[in-house]
């Protein structure tokens, strides 16, 4: 058994962890409920936006021939875009590599088809895991996860529409662990192109553009725009979800800091009692041997 003074240092470390654990912990609360608020302010635009989209999809289906648009085409996969979405710190469980665990089942799964996988991170975590196994990222970015910014967001993932405009690639995937509430974060694997499109009955005159004779140019600069705001929609969902996540790392850590303490106190206390009991004894057979 350790010595009182051992025990005495292991509990003042314990309860040090635990005031930082509970620190984090409110920090993070604080940071969440304003990412809480960003992401719902945003939700309803990327809902409606998704809606319609899909609403075009849906009914272009069924004029093939009459748009031009890659976007809403059938097209063989030989050449993929994975964009992923990662925390640029850690002390969130398991957070990051649920993100890192999905975007690896996918190369995986490409890598057996034979299709080609061009891969970019956004987040320290995923970066540095996918480059200490020798992945070869194409593009990344480090500090915009933890500060979504629009103008950025789009940015960073225009060059892979453009290529997939261009012919260049012919799917992009947008992967990021999603908030659900407080306490459950949700694996999200958005293909953002090319736009699913159900079957429907070959019609002509359902889908209505305005101005006229512009709707090539409208098509794309609304797939545009759905695919730019779908990157900057999972930077925010990513942060809410990284906050909640954190919070609970930092709350189970807390408590298992106040169980770890119990039981070294418990320790503490055994050990003194022993020590004072062995005292005693010792001063009673001093005395008897006096006698």
């Amino acid at each position: 058994m350790a010595n009182l003074k051992e025990l005495k240092n292991q509990i003042n470390s314990v309860k040090g962890t635990q005031k930082t654990t509970k620190a984090m912990k409110l920090v993070s609360t604080a940071k969440l409920r304003r990412a809480e608020v960003a992401l719902k302010n945003s939700r309803e635009y990327a809902k409606k936006i998704e809606e319609l989209v899909s609403s075009i999809a849906t009914k272009i289906n069924g004029m093939k021939d009459t748009i031009d648009n890659r976007a809403f085409q059938n097209i063989e996969t030989k050449k993929v875009d994975i964009i992923f979405v990662t925390a640029d710190k850690g002390l969130c469980g398991g957070f990051n590599h649920q993100t890192i665990k999905a975007v690896s089942k996918l190369l995986k799964e490409f890598k057996e088809n034979d299709i080609k996988v061009r891969l970019k991170g956004i987040g320290r975590k995923g970066i540095e895991y996918f480059k200490f196994n020798e992945y070869e990222l194409i593009d990344e970015r480090i500090g915009l996860s933890a500060a979504p910014n629009y103008e950025e967001a789009s940015k960073f993932i225009l060059e892979s529409y453009n290529d997939f405009m261009n012919g260049d690639t012919d799917k992009v995937i947008l992967v990021h662990n999603g908030y659900v509430n407080k306490i459950v974060q949700k694996i999200k694997i958005n293909e953002l192109l090319p736009l699913k499109m159900e079957e429907v009955e070959e019609q002509h005159d359902i889908l209505d553009i305005e101005p006229k004779n512009d709707e090539e140019l409208v098509l794309a600069q609304l797939v545009q725009k759905y695919v730019e705001f779908s990157q900057f929609f999972a930077l925010l969902d990513s942060l809410a979800a990284e906050h909640s996540a954190r919070m609970q790392a930092m709350d189970a850590a807390t408590n298992n800091a106040s169980e770890k303490v119990k039981e070294l106190t418990l320790a503490y206390n055994k050990a003194r009692q022993e020590a004072v009991t062995t005292e005693l004894i010792e001063i009673i057979s001093g005395m008897e041997a006096l006698k």
